[in-house]
């Protein structure tokens, strides 16, 4: 059998783009002209399996009526409620349940009569006769239940059609009635509920795990063309991964004008246009669109079709047929008092009628004592006469009004269902309309309406719909030819053309019947989409007429289907043993590159590729080699690329290979490859170097890690992940005042895998509380002692090349101002940052010269000061500072420098932290200005007048004394320099405002750095 294969899945056109994708080479390789479901999927020949399910479709309108629930069970899933003298229908011997499995009569109480039936009729209890054995296959025997009900609710009620949502508990109702009926073990495939009309498939427990794919849809068709008071609702499945079935539960436009007709047809096609399913999945990977009704192998369609009888009276049909149905009653039974009535009013003689029922009781009494004696079901011997051939039977009766019906001249004529829908021989009564609690009343309501088969079940295989589409064609093509003869005259033959005479009556009868016998033998197979040889048997097609509790009769279907199913152990072997295969063939003909990352002692144990870095901390960087090389056959190009979460690399990381890349892009963001021929390797350089302040907090608090994962990906080839990690090491930078105070004693990494955050804990440790920051006193003590000795060092020196470094404005401070050596200076900051972190004393290598000692500890600060949250001064404080300054000013109350430095420390002394660290930057700020630029002994006495300035203590302008005027720059530039890491929050106010808040920050540094002989100057 050939294979059919499928399209490639566009989605792997975007599957390289995501990190582990499976690669799609250049060139077609032997892996490449399938995908691994694809190569398993032709070989399915070696894991399917014949198998053999009985599937019942069942119908019913349920009218809105209360109790008809009650019913389900008896007539759908125990196939009872059948009338076998008002029916055709023939049980075979191995499935006639009054028999054995020898084929052997069962003895079995006789059926409750109609007309006791009738009499218990209740809404609290099953309308179905009792001691019914029940006629059609059901329970275990039937493996799908599919299940098609109309008017569950009242689809006329304008409360149901407004509703902005389907109504769950009437379907509740009904799902729980069907799940107690079934056997153990049943499950339900899926539901679909589009307001009155309800679809349940129920699989048996060797069914439903082979069955995927599931998809529901609904359509509705009324009120509007969309309203759901008439439409359909649909389900496919997919069967054991091989047979696509779809089932159509219907209830089309009622009516009995002409227009009602067209109303159903456009229904249908409607249902057939809109009904799209969700792709089919097949080995994990969606089809590429999804599928309608005609894309199937089995289609059934059922519902409450609506279909009615044509040019006949209403009134004359169902007398004509309860003539049949008056001999189901006893004499006395008021449904045949009814119809008697009405057959009397229409003419015929009380004799005929009296003469008719005693035959018919005669006929039933033989019947019951058959029943007791062998089966409730007759089975047609030869010796009786044919139903068919007797003008007053039943089925004669019926085959009369069949010509009649709406559908079936719908079809024949081309116009609905005509494309190889197919319907089984009707040999039961019409299903509508009757008395509710009759089995034979037709309506005897003041309307009267007429008998109809409006309740019917369709089933079409993808062979009927093939074999129509290819007869179309056929006609299509004779109709052209015909034609084109009839243009060239050529329709009429000569009579010499004419080879022999046919006569169809003699010629050629044996012929045709071999021709025939052979079609019937292959007539059921069906070719699958798939490919597979299926086989659909409809084995029973009838009402239930002794079931009561609807104006309709419930309607079922019971098929035999035979398909090929997946094995799934055996489709596991045949995976694992192409899988193993392809990815040999692929592996022969694939680059393949080998990663060894150079090894440290803190390597063990973690995997080959993993790269830990060790212990991290801030501004240390720290790099790891990889070597890469083409162990190969064929040429390898590779290059990290994108994560999905942040680019190639996280931020705190840098890559660096020992050779330009392959496109040489000057793009830094641009995708960077290499290439590496067999034999050839490269080194990558991963440097770790965290810098920024708020990573530091983030790790500080232990809210992230350093660790990622790397994707280097090989064209053509495999993905590599390179998972990276480090430890990081606690810091005293990027934290806030009141949590450096709680550091204990040994410094911050003493907190390692802890969180300092000034809460009260239980231990003993936790409860440090410092006056200030230890960091803090530590680096102002440090800076003040070194500044003095290089002061005093340097006239010891041979120094006479050289000018002092503090003759630059700004030093130690000022970035501009220092000589040290960059990478000098970024050693020590990181020694000292290392001593500050574990509570060492500062140690200095001896080959620095002070003066560079200093500038390393001035950076140090300044990175300290910069990184706290809060700030020395924050904003809240200053905000309060600033006020303060504003009305002394509005006052215009002359104040001294110690008085403006007094109340500046009362407003910080409500956080004893910040007041401190002020005081102790202040006061190392003012020692090193006092050391660099000493001011003269003998101050000389102001005599001009104060100025609106000096009210404040501000000064006045520079000064003309030479060592007062370089004393005052200093001091500025030291405001400056430090105003932005001291006091935290931006600027208020808008130009002016905003310039006179800004000079008031930088007074009030300059304050606290002014002697006070400076301040009586000032005056």
């Amino acid at each position: 059998m050939a294979l059919r294969t499928t399209k490639e899945d566009p989605s792997t056109a975007r599957k390289q783009s995501v990190p582990g994708a499976f690669p799609i080479p250049d060139t077609p390789t032997v892996s490449s002209l399938q995908s691994l479901s694809q190569a398993v999927y032709q070989r399915r020949a070696e894991y399917t399996r014949s198998h053999k399910i009985r599937v019942k479709i069942g119908t019913w309108n349920v009218a809105a009526l209360p109790g008809t629930e009650k019913d389900i069970g008896a007539w759908f899933i125990e196939g009872k409620g059948i009338s076998d003298t008002l029916t055709g229908l023939t049980v075979s011997v191995e499935d006639d349940p009054n028999r054995d499995g020898n084929g052997k009569s069962i003895q079995s109480r006789a059926t409750e009569s109609v007309t006791d039936q009738e009499k218990r009729r209740t809404k609290k209890m099953s309308t179905v006769p009792k001691n019914d054995p029940g006629s059609l296959p059901g329970r275990e025997n039937v493996d799908l239940y599919v299940l098609g009900l109309q008017e569950i609710l009242d689809v006329n009620s304008k409360m149901e059609a407004i509703r902005p949502y389907t109504d769950p508990h009437p379907a509740n109702k009904w799902k729980r009635s069907v799940s107690e009926a079934l056997p153990e073990g049943y499950e339900l495939v899926t539901e679909q509920q589009l307001l009155g009309l309800l679809i349940l498939i129920y699989a048996s427990p060797k069914i439903a795990p082979t069955i995927s794919s599931v998809s529901t849809t609904s359509v509705g068709t009324g009120l509007g063309g969309w309203m759901g008071n008439k439409g359909a609702v649909t389900a496919r499945i997919v069967l054991g991964e091989t047979t696509r079935m779809v089932f159509v539960n219907c209830h089309l436009a009622a009516g009995n004008e002409t227009s009602s007709v067209s109303k159903r047809n456009d229904d249908a096609e409607q249902i057939l246009s809109r009904t799209k399913f969700s792709p089919i999945q097949r080995e994990g990977v969606a089809e590429e669109f999804g599928e309608g009704i005609g894309d199937e192998d089995f289609a059934f369609w059922f519902g409450d079709l609506n279909y009615r009888l044509d040019t006949l009276a209403g009134d004359d049909v169902r007398r004509l047929l309860m003539l049949h149905t008056r001999n189901e009653y006893d004499i006395r039974q008021t449904s045949l008092r009814k119809i008697d009535n009405e057959l009397l009013a229409a003419g015929l003689s009380m004799d005929m009628l009296q003469s008719s029922h005693e035959i018919a009781e005669g006929s039933e009494t033989s019947s019951q004592t058959a029943v007791s004696q062998a089966s409730s079901i007759t089975l047609h011997d030869t010796d009786e006469t044919d139903p068919t051939t007797d003008p007053t039977s039943l089925q004669t009766t019926l085959a009369s009004l069949l010509p009649h019906d709406q559908l079936h001249k719908q079809m024949r004529s081309r116009i609905v269902f005509h494309d190889g829908w197919q319907e089984g021989v009707i040999d039961f009564l019409p299903t509508y309309k009757y008395d509710v609690g009759s089995v034979g009343m037709f309506d005897s309501s003041e309307k009267k309406r007429g008998p109809s088969w409006c309740d019917r079940i369709l089933y079409r295989t993808r062979k009927d719909r093939l074999d129509y589409l290819r007869a179309v064609k056929e006609e299509e093509e004779a109709r052209r030819k015909d034609a084109e003869m009839k243009g060239r005259g050529l329709d009429k033959p000569m009579d010499e053309e004419i080879l022999y005479d046919y006569d169809p009556d003699t010629d050629g009868a044996e012929e045709s019947y071999e021709e025939n016998l052979d079609q019937d033998v292959t007539s059921n197979i069906v070719v699958t989409k798939a490919g597979y040889e299926d086989r659909l048997e409809l084995d029973y097609y009838t009402s239930h007429q002794r079931v009561l509790s609807s104006d309709h009769k419930p309607l079922d279907a019971v098929f035999t289907l035979e398909y090929d199913a997946v094995d799934l152990e055996l489709k596991a072997a045949v995976h694992q043993e192409v899988a193993r295969e392809l990815d040999k063939a692929e592996n022969e003909g694939r680059p393949c590159i080998t990663l060894v990352v150079d090894s440290h002692a803190y390597d063990e144990g973690h995997p080959d590729e993993s790269i830990n870095f060790g212990d991290v901390r801030y501004d240390h960087p720290k790099t790891r080699s990889i070597t890469i090389a083409n162990t190969g056959r064929v040429a390898a190009t590779f290059g990290f690329v994108d994560r999905h979460v942040g680019g190639l690399a996280p931020p705190w990381l840098s890559i660096e290979f020992d050779r330009a890349s392959d496109n040489r892009n000057p793009n830094p963001n641009a995708l960077r490859e290499y290439t590496l021929e067999p034999g050839d390797t490269t080194t990558v350089d991963l440097t770790i170097h965290i810098t920024d302040m708020e990573q530091v907090r983030s790790l500080n608090e232990g809210r992230s890690k350093i660790e990622d994962i790397l994707v280097l990906r090989v064209q053509n080839g495999r993905d590599h992940f390179l998972p990276l990690h480090a430890l990081w090491l606690q810091s005293s930078l990027g934290r806030s005042l009141e949590k450096l105070t709680r550091i204990p004693e040994g410094g911050v990494r003493r907190l390692q895998q802890q969180r300092p955050d000034g809460s009260s804990h239980s231990s003993g440790e936790d409860a440090v509380k410092w006056s200030a920051p230890k960091e803090v006193f530590q680096l102002t003590e440090a800076i003040e002692a070194l500044v003095e000795r290089t002061i005093a060092e340097w006239g010891m020196k041979e120094t006479h090349n050289r000018r002092p470094p503090w003759e630059s404005i700004g030093w130690p401070f000022s970035q501009a101002s220092w000589s040290s050596d960059l990478d000098q200076r970024e050693f020590l900051s990181g020694e000292l940052r290392e001593a500050l972190d574990t509570g060492q004393a500062f140690v200095y290598p001896p080959e620095i010269d002070t003066a560079h000692k200093v500038e390393g500890l001035a950076a140090t600060l300044m990175t300290f000061l910069e990184s706290l949250e809060d700030g020395i001064i924050p904003q809240k404080l200053w905000q309060e500072l600033n006020k303060e300054f504003a009305e002394r000013e509005r006052s215009s109350k002359s104040m001294s420098g110690e008085e403006i430095r007094l109340w500046v420390l009362d407003i910080l002394s409500v956080s004893p932290a910040h007041s401190i660290s002020f005081t102790f930057i202040a006061s190392m700020l003012a020692r090193v200005v006092n050391e660099i630029a000493p001011l003269p002994s003998c101050p000389s006495t102001p005599t001009t007048p104060r100025s609106p300035d000096a009210l404040l203590g501000r000064d006045r302008g520079p000064s003309h004394d030479p060592t007062l005027a370089r004393r005052q720059q200093i001091n500025r530039k030291y405001a400056e320099i430090f105003v932005d890491v001291l006091i935290r929050g931006a600027l208020t106010g808008k130009g002016r405002e905003k310039k006179v808040e800004e000079d008031r920050r930088h007074h009030m540094l300059e304050v606290f750095l002014r002697s006070r002989w400076e301040e009586d100057l000032a005056r």
